[in-house]
């Protein structure tokens, strides 16, 4: 009897790549000002915070964001599990309850950010942001290590076979250090552009997300050069990929972001922030493909053109798109708000 050969792409890969960075990028738009935001209410220069009415504003709208962050976030997971699925599942098996784990940790943040939401002791709330911060602070080391493990297949395989409890975290944390501050620093970054954009009409919320967004944005670039040396040996390889045009373009687009955020002219400054962000999941995505080149190459994976799931997806995306769109513009528009 013959297994079944699952070992192809339904659509041209172009197309997977294209929907896995447009997908993951909105993911981490939202992901980053959930996370970047609570830094920047929590540590920002802000009198008597938890009664200024733009604070208020941020910290009602975090559960939104957070359900934006998961439903955006599924997308990016699958098709990136389409084109790699043996070294990210490998990956998450060997740390698999840590990745379990993330499950149970979203739900719980959840809740967090909704008793902050709620709460009717302002006081509290720093204490609710300050918990769901550190669940996400969990999730992001979790994602960085295993992601950063599933591009080292040699790594999977000793590990794995040393032991198979699942209680076991990327020990190459070389790989991924820098990574994962430069992700941390690129969230306080654009989280600091939106607490600035929303908190505009409070003197003191924008500054404190103008001086976030200066300093967050020079900490994740010098942070993602520390990451680039990290490569070793692929810098090279990584220097002859598209990738570099993307860090280079990602790079002038952040710093025209930052020109016109403090010139207040937020349109200018959002598109460019995202369009920068959006570069940088491209870069990340051909650091991919050069760190496994000599393991597993993509363009190899055989297509059998099958567009039905890929309509019912598309469809379905539109429809969620336009269901968070509606869900922020009832928040925005509400008067009490």
């Amino acid at each position: 009897m013959n297994l079944p050969d699952y070992n192809f792409i339904s659509v041209p890969l172009w197309l997977l790549n294209v929907l896995h960075i447009l997908t993951l990028t909105l993911h981490l738009a939202a992901m980053n000002f959930m996370f970047g935001g609570i830094i920047v209410i929590l540590l920002g220069k802000i009198d008597d915070r938890w009664n200024n009415p733009a604070v208020q504003k941020l910290v009602r709208l975090f559960p939104s964001a957070m359900a934006a962050t998961v439903t955006l976030g599924v997308a990016p997971l699958l098709f990136v599990q389409m084109v790699f699925p043996g070294q990210v599942y490998s990956a998450s098996i060997v740390s698999g309850w840590f990745w379990l784990a993330i499950v149970g940790v979203a739900i719980v943040l959840y809740y967090f950010l909704y008793g902050a939401a709620f709460a009717k002791q302002l006081g509290r709330q720093a204490v609710y942001l300050s918990l769901a911060f550190a669940g996400l602070l969990y999730i992001s080391f979790i994602y960085s290590s295993t992601f950063a493990m599933a591009e080292n297949p040699a790594l999977i395989k000793m590990l794995y076979a040393a032991g198979q409890s699942g209680w076991i975290v990327n020990p190459d944390v070389g790989s991924y250090l820098f990574r994962w501050l430069h992700m941390i620093f690129g969230a306080v970054t654009v989280g600091a552009f939106f607490v600035g954009w929303i908190g505009k009409e409070s003197a003191q919320v924008y500054k404190a997300g103008k001086s976030f967004y200066l300093w967050g944005m020079v900490s994740a670039m010098v942070l993602g050069f520390i990451y680039l040396v990290t490569f070793g040996d692929y810098i090279l390889p990584f220097m002859r990929s598209p990738g570099i045009w993307w860090m280079t373009a990602s790079l002038i687009l952040s710093l025209g972001s930052l020109h016109f955020f403090f010139k207040q002219k937020f349109l200018f400054s959002g598109t460019m922030l995202f369009v920068s962000l959006l570069g940088m999941v491209a870069t990340r995505h051909y650091a991919r493909l050069v760190h496994l080149s000599d393991f597993f190459r993509p363009e190899e994976l055989t297509v059998k053109p099958d567009y039905g799931p890929f309509l019912v997806f598309l469809v379905s995306f539109v429809i969620m798109l336009g269901f968070v769109w509606y869900m922020f513009r009832l928040f925005f528009k509400s008067p009490s708000k």
